[in-house]
């Protein structure tokens, strides 16, 4: 990713994507975040982690730089994304923290044209970058792989607490909307006891109104003698977040009514209704309640999007010589 280019350190994925795609926000996951908008997704190649179930493998493990193909200046994704429609843009697939500066670049010509940008991301990032980096963002969801420091060293080689000192940051210290999300693995990250331990710190150092979303995990890259997690478990995870006072808790990457929709925290009205990326229901009146009044967190607009569920590629520059 990176490279000596005339004696200075330099990012060589800026401007080369493995590709783009208009998805609907609620893939990100995020659930409290322009509802049922479209977004222009894209990454690049590498990571800064290794772990051992990632599901984007093929282009977060990619060392070689011909797994870029879609060449784009920032000025040329903003513009893209305001002719498709797109109220934002996220950077996922890979982490955006290993291409900071194209990011950045990318931010800054989105607001000139109104378009918000999303970073999907591990949250595994120095303090100094982390800074620079979040003044440019409007909305993030990062995954919190698990609240067991083993988890960490064993399955991704990296550490808790940095990405704890993400959260926190982001939360308590700019105005990034802030959702999470845990894959749960069989196994590994699931017992009762994590999960209490997690979303009781969730609650208490993040406060009730940030979203967390449970996904189930499926056999990808080296973990691949596990089974996929049990609709149960995910069921199991949300109970327990809910008791310990969060607010608004998901499930995903399976189809679960009850585990997709959004509700009023105090009186229970239905409030936006979803079918995987689909919604079914809109019932926010000022981005509150329609029956108490009272306010639902997070960034919302007068009427919700009309995406849909659909999903598509998008080419934005030339294609890589050969390809």
């Amino acid at each position: 990713m990176r490279g000596n280019v005339g004696g200075q350190v330099a990012l060589l994925t800026w401007g080369r994507s493995t590709g783009f795609c208009v998805d609907p926000i609620e893939k990100k996951p995020l659930s409290h975040f322009l509802p049922g908008s479209a977004v222009l997704s894209f990454g690049t190649a590498g990571c800064n982690l290794t772990c051992r179930f990632c599901q984007n493998w093929h282009v977060s493990k990619a060392r070689e730089t011909d797994r870029l193909l879609d060449l784009a200046t920032p000025a040329a994704i903003a513009t893209a994304a305001a002719r498709l429609g797109c109220r934002s843009v996220a950077f996922t697939y890979n982490d955006p923290v290993v291409f900071h500066e194209y990011a950045v670049d990318v931010a800054l010509a989105c607001r000139e044209r109104g378009i918000r940008t999303v970073a999907v991301t591990a949250g595994y990032v120095e303090p100094e970058p982390r800074v620079e980096f979040y003044r440019h963002m409007d909305a993030a969801n990062v995954d919190l792989k698990s609240f067991s420091q083993g988890f960490y060293r064993r399955m991704s080689t990296a550490h808790l607490e940095p990405v704890l000192d993400t959260l926190r940051y982001i939360r308590h210290e700019t105005d990034v909307w802030l959702e999470l999300t845990t894959l749960l693995i069989p196994g590994e990250n699931d017992s009762p006891s994590e999960l209490e331990a997690l979303t009781a710190w969730v609650a208490a150092e993040l406060g009730p109104d940030v979203p967390i979303h449970f996904t189930a995990f499926h056999p990808d890259y080296r973990l691949l003698d596990r089974e996929p997690t049990p609709l149960a478990t995910l069921r199991r995870a949300r109970r327990t977040a809910l008791a310990n006072g969060l607010r608004y808790v998901y499930t995903g990457n399976v189809r679960d009514a009850e585990g997709h929709e959004t509700r009023c925290h105090p009186c229970g009205t239905l409030l936006i209704g979803r079918d995987g990326y689909q919604l079914t229901a809109w019932r926010l009146r000022d981005g509150a309640c329609p029956d108490c009044g009272v306010p639902v967190a997070g960034v919302f607009e007068e009427r919700p999007g009309q995406w849909g569920s659909r999903r598509r590629l998008v080419r934005l520059g030339e294609q890589k010589a050969g390809q």
